[in-house]
């Protein structure tokens, strides 16, 4: 016998959730229109570590936003175990791609900690945007951040070695990718375990370890069982750039 698969519940939006979307440079600079349709659509799912958000294959279910949490992306159907790409905390959007083709998601996102996500459904969105055409452009912006995120780790990936690339990632991760709206402030704390970084730069664990020995002796960084901290981020952003020269 099929054991049934539990239903998925949604809670709505609370105030404290649109102050976590509006310290996220994209949503706070959106024409008041379209923000406000987006929060009157949104739904908030709470979802357990491991569970997944969606996987490859599965039909476009609209826009999110992470407002607690740490999400993980992968490239393949294997779990929250595949191959990472990336790590997404508040107030990162997702799933833009596949409001502008429809197509089915292309990575699996899984939660790897309690988590709280914003959905904006599919369907009454691209109703929305489709009688209102103007507000598509700020869609498209959220989609080229994503796009120059995506060209500069190709770069990285072929003029950088691998302790720069080291030091540029955990340098991009504290600025929050540039996507927070107060860019004087970094996140002095990662959570991420020398695992999900080698597998995010596609580095072996043993490199990965060495760089991060030699960062942490160097005082730019200090390291934690599934975390680390930041000491020096001046220091390590200048380290990741050495390379450039």
């Amino acid at each position: 016998m099929l054991t049934p698969v539990p239903a998925i519940t949604f809670s709505p939006l609370l105030p404290e959730h649109l102050i976590i979307l509006r310290s996220g440079r994209w949503f706070h600079d959106l024409p008041r229109a379209l923000a406000q349709q987006l929060t009157g659509l949104a739904r908030i799912r709470q979802l357990a570590a491991g569970e997944a958000v969606f996987l490859r294959g599965d039909p476009p279910g609209g826009l999110y936003a992470v407002l607690r949490g740490t999400l993980h992306i992968s490239s393949a159907s294997e779990g929250p175990h595949g191959k990472l790409l990336t790590l997404l905390e508040a107030p990162a959007w997702f799933g833009e791609l596949s409001l502008f083709d429809e197509s089915a998601r292309s990575h699996d996102v899984h939660a790897i900690e309690p988590s709280w996500v914003l959905q904006v459904p599919q369907a009454p969105l691209l109703q929305w945007l489709d009688q209102h055409p103007e507000h598509w452009r700020p869609m498209a912006l959220l989609l080229t951040l994503k796009l120059r995120l995506a060209v500069a780790a190709l770069e990285d990936q072929s003029v950088l070695a691998a302790p720069q690339r080291v030091a540029r990632r955990l340098a991009t991760m504290a600025e929050d990718y540039g996507l927070r709206l107060d860019t004087t402030q970094s996140r002095r704390v990662l959570r991420l375990s020398q695992e999900q970084l080698a597998r995010m730069l596609a580095l072996s664990r043993q490199t990965t370890n060495q760089i991060l020995q030699d960062l942490q002796q160097r005082g730019m960084i200090r390291l934690y069982r599934g975390k680390l901290e930041i000491l020096d981020l001046a220091r390590l952003r200048d380290s990741a750039q050495a390379a450039r020269h």
